[in-house]
């Protein structure tokens, strides 16, 4: 119950944009939280609902909220919100590649993808950076 309490979390705060040198996993980002914010929540937060940004909000609105939640929460929602935005482009970005690299590779269960990861010399800096922000090297 704790685990999908903190996934819904970080699923939820994964609404807020920017920009950051790094993505980050869900698993990753739910440490993050609940090491910076875990205290702040059952205390300022404990009974809000998740969703529609409410415990974004919540978390932010409390003044007594510490100053490192704050922050933590800013940070991982941009390294999340990154890491999905690459997951979505990460074939179009890497197109080029993978009709020079994996052309003969069949398409569909990832196989594409899979092969693009196992070329990592032959493939281009910029889809070699986007594999990464998409998590899968």
């Amino acid at each position: 119950m704790k685990r999908f309490w903190w996934m819904t979390l970080i699923s939820m705060m994964a609404v807020s944009s920017g920009a950051s040198s790094q993505t980050m996993s869900f698993e990753q980002a739910a440490v993050v939280l609940l090491n910076s914010c875990g205290k702040d929540i059952g205390k300022y937060c404990r009974n809000v609902n998740l969703g529609a940004g409410r415990m974004r909000s919540c978390l932010l609105q409390n003044a007594g909220v510490s100053a490192a939640c704050k922050a933590d929460w800013a940070r991982v929602a941009v390294a999340v919100q990154k890491r999905a935005k690459a997951r979505v482009t990460v074939l179009k970005v890497c197109e080029a590649d993978a009709l020079q690299l994996c052309g003969m590779v069949q398409k569909g269960d990832g196989q594409i993808l899979d092969c693009m990861v196992a070329a990592q010399r032959g493939v281009s800096a910029t889809c070699n950076q986007a594999i990464t922000d998409a998590g899968y090297r």
